[in-house]
């Protein structure tokens, strides 16, 4: 009778532990800096009442919806309510929002209103504060756009999004150099629309690098399409370089990551002619 009382025991006390870990909350640094992004709803729930697991995987969501680009400039925060302000930079922008670096970062849900201040130009927008993190700064997202100032944070985008696409391509590394027939479709002019069969000059596992004959323009949003099979996605023009000869190389960033588009498998962003693997492989080549 001992031993099946004391195997009774064992089983009931397991469950406890197990409940523990799924009630431990994840780590600050589990939740991404990136939730300056995050899509709520109105309702915005207390730094309390916000569960951290979901708060990560709703702004990983989000951040594939829209992509944030580094961006460096000097920005005023002023909270409506009190009028208190907060001068600091922008470390970050997107199309939906802003990080900003602050050692006063406001509550989760305060309205603010942001001037973001670059060069000559200038960017006013009514916020919402859609994470926070103490000592540390803050992400707001855009709640009410002008028109006016809605072309600026357009041009703002198209330029940092094309300093990071001719980044990525630096690294060569990331990318391959490949004719692949494709079909690229937009609009032009008012309500007009295009479609035309070109090919590839060199693909990698955000966009690639096309010929087009159509005219376009940085920021415009086109429909590529891969021939071979059959798959179509929306991807942005990211780059336009007009100084080969012939068409126009266009340079396009996918929407949303879609590193199976091409079929291709990549080598790593690590990967270099001295890596062992190249090594190896050029060896084997070298006995046959």
């Amino acid at each position: 009778m001992k031993r099946r009382n004391r195997k009774r025991s064992s089983k009931t006390a397991n469950p406890s532990k197990i409940a523990g870990n799924a009630e431990k909350p994840a780590s600050p640094s589990e939740i991404s800096s990136d939730a300056e992004q995050l899509a709520s709803s109105p309702n915005i729930p207390s730094e309390a009442e916000k569960p951290a697991g979901l708060s990560a995987a709703l702004a990983g969501a989000d951040r594939r919806t829209h992509p944030r680009y580094e961006f460096i400039a000097a920005v005023e925060v002023r909270v409506a309510e009190s009028d208190a302000r907060i001068e600091t930079r922008v470390r970050d922008l997107s199309q939906q929002g802003c990080y900003v670096d602050t050692n006063n970062a406001l509550p989760l849900g305060t309205i603010t209103d942001i001037r973001i201040t670059k060069g000559e130009q200038l960017f006013e927008a009514r916020t919402r504060v859609v994470y926070s993190r103490a000592a540390k700064g803050m992400g707001l997202m855009f709640t009410a756009i002008v028109p006016e100032q809605l072309r600026t944070l357009e041009t703002w985008l198209a330029e940092s999004r094309e300093t990071s696409w001719l980044a990525a391509n630096r690294r060569r590394s990331q990318r391959v150099l490949m004719t692949i027939p494709v079909r690229v479709s937009g609009q032009y002019g008012a309500g007009s629309t295009f479609e035309e069969e070109t090919h590839t000059r060199a693909i990698s596992a955000h966009g690639g690098l096309i010929l087009v004959s159509t005219q376009v323009y940085r920021g415009q949003r086109l429909t590529l399409s891969n021939v071979q099979t059959k798959a179509a996605l929306e991807c942005v023009v990211a780059h336009i370089d007009r100084d080969q000869g012939g068409h126009p190389q266009v340079g396009v960033e996918f929407m949303l990551p879609n590193p199976i588009f091409w079929h291709v498998a990549f080598p790593p962003k690590d990967w270099t002619p001295r890596h062992p693997d190249a090594k190896s492989h050029i060896k084997t080549s070298e006995s046959r």
